[in-house]
Protein backbone atom coordinates (compact mmCIF):
# COMPACT_ATOMS: atom_id res chain seq x y z
CA UNK A 1 0.00 0.00 0.00
CA UNK A 2 1.39 3.32 -0.86
CA UNK A 3 1.46 6.03 1.60
CA UNK A 4 -1.42 8.43 -0.46
CA UNK A 5 -3.47 5.40 -0.74
CA UNK A 6 -2.80 4.96 3.48
CA UNK A 7 -3.38 8.68 3.99
CA UNK A 8 -6.89 8.53 1.87
CA UNK A 9 -7.91 5.98 4.43
CA UNK A 10 -6.81 7.57 6.92
CA UNK A 11 -8.91 10.86 6.05
CA UNK A 12 -11.97 8.33 5.24
CA UNK A 13 -11.29 7.19 8.75
CA UNK A 14 -11.55 10.50 9.72
CA UNK A 15 -14.48 11.52 8.48
CA UNK A 16 -16.50 8.41 9.28
CA UNK A 17 -15.75 9.18 13.12
CA UNK A 18 -17.38 12.35 12.72
CA UNK A 19 -20.17 11.15 10.93
CA UNK A 20 -20.70 8.04 13.65
CA UNK A 21 -20.71 11.03 16.43
CA UNK A 22 -23.69 12.83 14.86
CA UNK A 23 -25.63 9.45 14.25
CA UNK A 24 -24.86 7.95 17.16
CA UNK A 25 -26.52 10.91 18.63
CA UNK A 26 -29.74 9.76 16.18
CA UNK A 27 -29.48 6.38 17.16
CA UNK A 28 -29.60 7.52 20.88
CA UNK A 29 -32.73 9.50 20.02
CA UNK A 30 -34.12 7.24 17.76
CA UNK A 31 -34.05 4.53 20.36
CA UNK A 32 -35.61 6.54 22.76
CA UNK A 33 -38.23 7.33 20.23
CA UNK A 34 -38.79 3.91 19.90
CA UNK A 35 -38.99 3.05 23.61
CA UNK A 36 -41.82 5.32 24.24
CA UNK A 37 -43.92 3.75 21.43
CA UNK A 38 -43.30 0.70 23.00
CA UNK A 39 -44.21 1.81 26.42
CA UNK A 40 -47.61 3.32 24.94
CA UNK A 41 -48.16 0.45 23.15
CA UNK A 42 -47.92 -2.23 25.82
CA UNK A 43 -49.58 0.16 28.24
CA UNK A 44 -52.56 0.23 25.90
CA UNK A 45 -52.62 -3.10 24.98
CA UNK A 46 -52.75 -3.90 29.06
CA UNK A 47 -54.96 -1.70 29.82
CA UNK A 48 -58.00 -3.51 31.72
CA UNK A 49 -61.72 -1.00 32.48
Amino acid sequence: MTTSAFSSLRGSNSKVRSLGKYSSKQVRQQRARIYIIWRCTVLLLCWND
